[in-house]
């Protein structure tokens, strides 16, 4: 069963706060991206809407949010669903 989380902007996340956190964001993606993780990431298309990632399991996605320094500051709230991909294994 793969794993949605749903970002939030939070009021303290001004470009200029996300941009400061930014690499380490990155640096954090890449290693589950890497990894094989990760199905799917990334911002919505309208800028302040948040952003999204699939990963592959509950795990992942919990590890993977509670490394983010986009959480751990404050920029994000998150919601974690988990999802039945019906795509999976095939």
């Amino acid at each position: 069963m793969r794993t949605v989380v749903f970002y939030e902007n939070t009021a303290d996340a001004t470009m200029e706060k996300l941009m400061e956190f930014f690499p380490q964001h990155q640096e954090n993606e890449d290693k589950f991206v890497k990894a094989g993780k990760v199905i799917g990431i990334g911002p919505f298309s309208i800028p302040g809407q948040g952003a999204m990632g699939i990963f592959t399991d509950r795990e992942s996605a919990e590890e993977f949010v509670k490394n983010d320094p986009f959480v751990l500051k404050g920029l994000v709230t998150y919601t974690m669903k988990d999802w039945v991909d019906d795509l999976e294994g095939k």
